[in-house]
């Protein structure tokens, strides 16, 4: 799957490209039939029936909604279930993401078997990750066109570009550290690539530094970006695939198992067993139907590298599996019994951070990295407006944009700046300030939050923006992550977070977390908030200490709802004229959660 991110409303993203040496049992019919696709019908026959009947087994660890967590139509999958914290009260990640590794020989069936512990598993927030995309590159133009394949090693610093309000970036990035060198082909592997004579089936084919420095950046939680290989050209293409968001790895590839420290990274380890002459005649369904070659080439190929890589690294790789599953995706017991135990894993990785919030550092002085709007009698005066239970819609939308108007040019002046001289009409020099950053990002947290959009947009010229949505389980209590959408190299950019109200600061330390997974440093987040409780304020800045935290105003207490008191309502409600909650809640507990 893949995260991206999977979300209520993104599909769960298709599995990596299938490479040489391994593949989908079935592949997709063409639009015209043509002689390979005879020769790959007429052996259908040859293998054996593959169970497709079984309906899905019923989620077992808890659930937000009584029904199935998604929604399948014919082209897709639609996740409705959001993620829960992966992260403790601290901020950190209490628990690693549980990491599945598939092995086996070619045409298998590891991918088959993958997706059908995923769909068995029910649950969203499943990666799948392939080995097919870690083939070293081949490099046909030399060395110096490495970087045409792959791309550079360390992000360009854009042209000095007007954004913020029209902030001017003159300032030059420092150079970013250089990524470890990539392992490429040597030239007479690529020659033997271009020749079919390069095997494919054999660990040096592999880039495992890559493969290992994703996969523990994955079980970390972070944001990781994979590359999508070309089969044709035995190179990596321009385009990266970003996962995140993994809450389970499946891990498959023909090598799964070659490397010791690869191997210490996988939780269960399971080997797909299956006979070689089906394998055999996959291979020759696969090759001819997808990729145009012959019979007596595929042949050729499977006898010089494929059975022999097979019988050297592949099947010795066996003895140190957790499970051997014979005859791969038919084999439905021993997917159930692999099911039953990952699901015992998740359940052990329940987290409960909203309680632990209520209870925690309460006691404290406000943090030094609040900052608060000073309140005048005009912003009192708004504040008194906004909380009146008695206003109108009209009257509640004009004076919040206000405040918020007020909000962002307050934190802007938190931003870095460094002295500028510029030259006046007059032909003198002023002595000025610069933002001395690269750009401004706002990041909404649904559905309030987007209302605070208009007024970064009104004072931040071309700033990009991103969301997150983040809703409260009803049944545990807890924020759960349902859909993101961040711009590119946003780790390079100062972030602000924005939702309207913060109570016990639950949906906000997720959002932050979030932001961290992708990279964005801590002391580059402003978590800005029209009203905020001291709880709220402190569960931020104890998590997150670099995080500068901005509101119009802090209200001390929170009721045994965690209800924001006196408060000001349900903001998205109230703001977008929909129906209250019946109990009046905050939108920390209504829906779009901060």
């Amino acid at each position: 799957m893949a995260a991206p991110p999977a979300s209520a409303d993104a599909p769960r993203p298709a599995p990596p490209p299938l490479a040489a040496g391994d593949g989908p049992d079935r592949p997709e019919g063409k639009n015209e039939t043509t002689c390979e696709d005879r020769n790959a019908e007429s052996l259908d026959r040859l293998l054996p029936p593959v169970g497709t009947g079984r309906s899905p087994r019923k989620r077992t660890t808890s659930q937000c909604k009584s029904e199935p967590p998604l929604l399948r139509t014919s082209k897709r999958t639609i996740y409705t279930a959001g993620r829960p914290p992966w992260y403790n009260e601290h901020g950190t990640q209490s628990k690693e993401a549980f990491a599945i590794g598939l092995g086996g020989g070619s045409a298998s069936g590891k991918t088959t078997v993958a997706r059908m512990i995923i769909e068995a598993l029910d649950v969203p927030w499943v990666v799948l990750l392939s080995m097919d995309s870690f083939y070293k590159v081949r490099v046909p133009c030399g060395a110096g066109c490495l970087w045409e394949v792959l791309g550079p090693p360390h992000p360009t610093p854009a042209p000095p570009h007007p954004t913020s309000g029209g902030l001017s970036l003159q300032l030059p990035l420092p150079p970013a550290p250089p990524l470890p060198p990539p392992q490429v082909l040597t030239r007479q592997q690529q020659e033997q690539a271009a020749h079919n004579n390069f095997n494919f089936d054999h660990p040096d084919a592999f880039d495992f530094d890559l493969i290992i420095s994703t996969l523990k950046k994955l079980k970390q939680g972070k944001s990781v970006k994979v590359p999508i290989y070309d089969f044709t050209t035995h190179s990596r293409k321009k385009d990266w695939k970003t996962l995140y968001g993994a809450n389970v790895i499946i891990f498959e590839g023909i090598m799964a198992f070659a490397d010791k420290t690869l191997l210490e990274l996988l939780d269960m380890k399971i080997f797909v067993d299956t006979d070689s002459d089906i394998r055999l005649v996959r291979r020759l369904r696969r090759d001819i139907s997808e990729r145009g070659r012959d019979i007596e080439g595929v042949i050729k190929q499977y006898n010089k590298f494929v059975k022999p890589a097979f019988d050297q690294y592949i099947q010795p790789t066996m003895r140190v599996a957790d499970i051997v599953v014979p005859r791969g995706s038919g084999n439905t017991v021993a997917i159930d019994l692999i099911v039953q135990h990952v699901h015992s894993q998740l359940e052990e990785r329940e987290l409960s951070v909203r309680a632990a919030l209520a209870s925690a550092h309460q006691c404290h002085p406000l943090p030094r990295t609040l900052s608060v709007l000073k309140s005048t009698p005009q912003v009192r005066g708004m504040h008194t407006i906004i909380r009146d239970r008695e206003t109108s819609r009209d009257e509640f939308i004009f004076y919040s944009k206000r405040l918020m108007r007020l909000l962002i040019e307050h934190a802007l002046s938190f931003l870095p700046f460094q002295d500028c001289v510029v030259q006046t009409p007059q032909g003198q020099d002023y002595a000025g300030k610069c933002y001395a950053g690269k750009q401004i990002t706002g990041v909404s947290i649904l559905r309030a939050g987007e209302t605070m959009e208009p007024a970064l947009r009104a004072v931040c010229k071309d700033v990009r923006i991103g969301t997150i949505l983040i809703q409260t389980n009803q049944l545990t209590g807890e924020p759960e992550l349902h859909y993101l959408r961040l711009p590119k190299d946003i780790s390079d950019d100062h972030v602000i977070l924005m939702d309207c109200t913060v109570s016990t600061g639950a949906a906000a330390m997720m959002a932050v977390r979030v932001l961290l997974d992708h990279d964005v440093p801590e002391d580059k987040i402003f978590l800005l908030s029209l009203l905020m409780a001291e709880m709220g304020v402190h569960s931020v800045a104890y998590a997150f200490p670099r995080v500068r935290i901005i509101t119009t105003a802090v209200d001390k207490r929170v009721n045994d709802l965690f209800r924001i008191i006196p408060g000001i309502g349900n903001f998205g409600d109230r703001y977008f004229g929909t129906d209250a909650v019946p109990d009046g809640s905050d939108d920390e507990e209504g829906g779009s959660t901060g």
